[in-house]
């Protein structure tokens, strides 16, 4: 093994070019970055919420709230089904999973549940529908989801929300921000640099669910106002108050957006343009078709933005949402509509905000504690080997640290507090690699072997417990990285890359190194023997 291999050579020469390369960026001020030539990588290190400064927030999805507005829509469908079919019904009663119907004619019990059925939607992947139609007898029929379809929709929320504040904070510039699941329902938001928690929430926050429903012109606002509310329509009220007797049916969502900009009405107002895709444009131009001279409302929310009245049918896919908008109020909501409506409301359950000054403080400490330990390193490695074996180990640790560095830079991971202290920890199993190596080389020299056969035996006979040592090692930092959270996470990311970048550097480094000195000096007796 302890051979001056031309390959071994070229490996390692290119490794400290590609490292030095990869990690220079970091030395540079941003605007030194931004200057660089496109050939050049000027990717740096991203420094996480513990060593930057940044907002932290603990939200939980609201399960509970999705599932009773997936039963009320359900009701609805059925409600207009049956109306639609012209089957007449004494009751709809809702249940935790669906809805009950009570006939006015039993004897239209199967027309009923033909009806229904076409409510049941496409099947999965599984050959399993999300709802399902029943005969109770005695003029009843029942539209329910199954219960695998209310078991999953918790999960099925929060990895859909997870998706959407990714893509609202990606909106605000935030760079790498760490958004992961904790427990069944929650979700950790670490977003690096953005000083304004406040805002964040609010961004993050705010459910995005956007309708265009019809305004209910058959009965009394003011009847409804005093209670008297129709079972098929809902009261709702704008940014002023002013109430709104809408329809529950919902034309068309936010789900068949697919662009969203900011733009000026005629009076130069900010307003906002809108396009639907094509199943959106198509339900958009059919309703407005069939309602020409009726107004209808656009609802963010809950709230009425503005309810204007059809003039034509609009079949184009596109339009403007107008109202007493500011730039920033319109920028924000474009922003929402673009990166889609929250399948749940989330509730903040912790807000905590780390200053750039305490960032700062940590990276001091953290640069302090990884200095010293390289330091304390060295010198052990000088007393315990000499200048020529120990000097060896310290380049290999200094190629170490610079392919931690472009290897990180490179994937433009997250740097935090716990992973300096496993950039400190690879270190400890590079020079403990080294350790091995050269105890192997003084018993076999002790022995009575020559200095080539003593230092080939040290590498051949101590590979097999660095090997054990580090996949030891690598399969619980796999394990930390795939079940922790946060921190957790950055020291594993941290460790796995030195545990690969250690090997490298302690053994092939070492071995060239060696190999060169031994081919220049031909020494009689090995250094480290004594």
């Amino acid at each position: 093994m302890i051979q001056l291999s031309r390959w071994k050579v070229t490996l390692v020469a290119l490794s400290l070019v590609f490292g030095v390369l990869l990690a220079f960026p970091n030395l540079l001020s941003p605007a030194q970055r931004a200057s660089l030539p496109g050939w050049v990588p000027s990717n740096a290190l991203n420094l996480g919420l513990d060593l930057q400064g940044g907002s932290y927030l603990l939200l939980e999805v609201d399960v509970a709230a999705m599932r009773e507005k997936r039963v009320d829509n359900l009701v609805e469908d059925v409600r207009v089904s049956l109306r639609e079919a012209g089957i007449a019904t004494n009751q709809i009663t809702r249940e935790a999973g669906g809805a009950v119907v009570t006939l006015a004619d039993p004897s239209r019990q199967d027309a009923a549940y033909e009806a229904l059925s076409g409510l049941i939607g496409p099947v999965n992947a599984g050959g399993a529908a999300e709802r399902q139609a029943q005969r109770l007898g005695q003029g009843r029929v029942r539209l329910s989801f199954t219960q695998a379809t209310m078991d999953s929709m918790g999960s099925t929320a929060v990895d859909q929300s997870i998706e959407v504040v990714r893509r609202r904070i990606d909106s605000l510039g935030t760079r790498e921000p760490s958004i992961t699941r904790q427990g069944a329902e929650r979700i950790v938001v670490q977003a690096p640099g953005e000083s304004d928690p406040a805002a964040l929430e609010r961004v993050i926050g705010q459910t995005a669910q956007l309708t265009f429903q019809m305004v209910d012109v058959e009965n009394s606002v003011v009847d409804a106002v005093a209670g008297r509310v129709p079972p098929d329509a809902q009261l709702l009220q704008d940014d002023v108050g002013t109430p709104y007797l809408v329809k529950r049916r919902v034309l068309v969502s936010g789900e068949n957006l697919t662009r969203a900009g900011v733009g000026a009405d005629e009076s130069g107002r900010p307003a906002i343009d809108f396009r639907f895709d094509g199943q959106g444009a198509r339900r958009f131009g059919e309703a407005t078709a069939a309602n020409i001279g009726r107004p209808f409302a656009i609802i963010l929310d809950g709230k009425v933005i503005s309810a204007p009245t059809i003039q034509s049918p609009i079949t184009g896919g596109t339009g403007q949402i107008t109202g007493s908008f500011s730039i920033a109020e319109a920028s924000e909501l474009v922003n929402l509509l673009n990166g889609g409506a929250l399948p749940a409301p989330l509730t903040v359950e912790e807000r905590r905000t780390v200053t750039a000054e305490l960032g700062a403080d940590a990276v001091a400490a953290g640069a302090l504690s990884t200095a010293l330990g390289f330091v304390i390193i060295v010198v052990f490695m000088f007393l315990a080997y000499g200048f020529l074996f120990g000097g060896i180990s310290v380049i290999g640790l200094l190629l170490n640290g610079i392919l931690i560095v472009a290897a990180m830079s490179l994937t433009q991971a997250t740097l935090t507090l716990p992973g300096i202290a496993g950039l400190i920890l690879t270190f400890a199993v590079a020079v403990d690699a080294n350790v091995l190596i050269y105890e192997r080389m003084r018993d076999e020299a002790r022995a009575g072997r020559s200095v080539i056969a003593s230092m080939d035996a040290g590498f051949n006979k101590a590979w097999g417990t660095i090997l054990d040592a580090n996949l030891t090692t690598l399969v619980a930092a796999l394990i930390m990285f795939m079940f922790g959270a946060g921190p957790v996470r950055g020291f594993a990311w941290t460790l796995t890359i030195g545990v690969f970048t250690s090997v490298f550097s302690s053994v092939l480094v070492a071995q060239v190194l060696l190999a060169y000195w031994l081919k220049t000096a031909r020494p009689k007796k090995l250094p480290i023997a004594e």
